[in-house]
């Protein structure tokens, strides 16, 4: 019995920059915040809704966080210290991502009618 020796093959080393330029996607992400939840899906729905009309692929809704913001106020102006009030407001958010948009959906998005109290941010990525 002869001791054999064998070699690895040698990995070939890829540059990252060989990737074709035809597959870059673009998307297109959609925040929507608003003071109440019920109003904020109605709109996330319209949106939708106008995405699938154009077949545009779409990832979503996802619910971000809700931001609390808290302040406590003292109710009366000077010796009163143990009664206090507390008040919050609720900003209710979600994220929506439209893979590879037409320029008939970014029109169409443009375009498009909705309740007052709610944002929208909208990206190229």
């Amino acid at each position: 019995m002869e001791p054999t020796t064998e070699t690895k093959p040698k990995a070939k080393r890829v540059s990252k920059k060989a990737a074709p330029a035809a597959s870059v996607e673009h998307k297109l992400r959609i925040r929507v915040r608003a003071y109440e939840h019920k109003i904020l899906d109605l709109s996330v729905k319209q949106i939708m809704d106008t995405a699938a009309r154009f077949d545009a692929v779409v990832v979503g809704p996802v619910p971000l966080p809700t931001e609390i913001k808290r302040w406590t106020v003292n109710r009366s102006t000077f010796v009163h210290k143990d009664a206090r009030e507390q008040f919050e407001m609720r900003i209710h958010k979600r994220l929506i991502d439209i893979l590879n948009p037409s320029p008939k959906v970014i029109e169409a998005l443009t375009n498009l009618n909705l309740p007052s109290g709610v944002t929208i941010d909208v990206k190229m990525v």
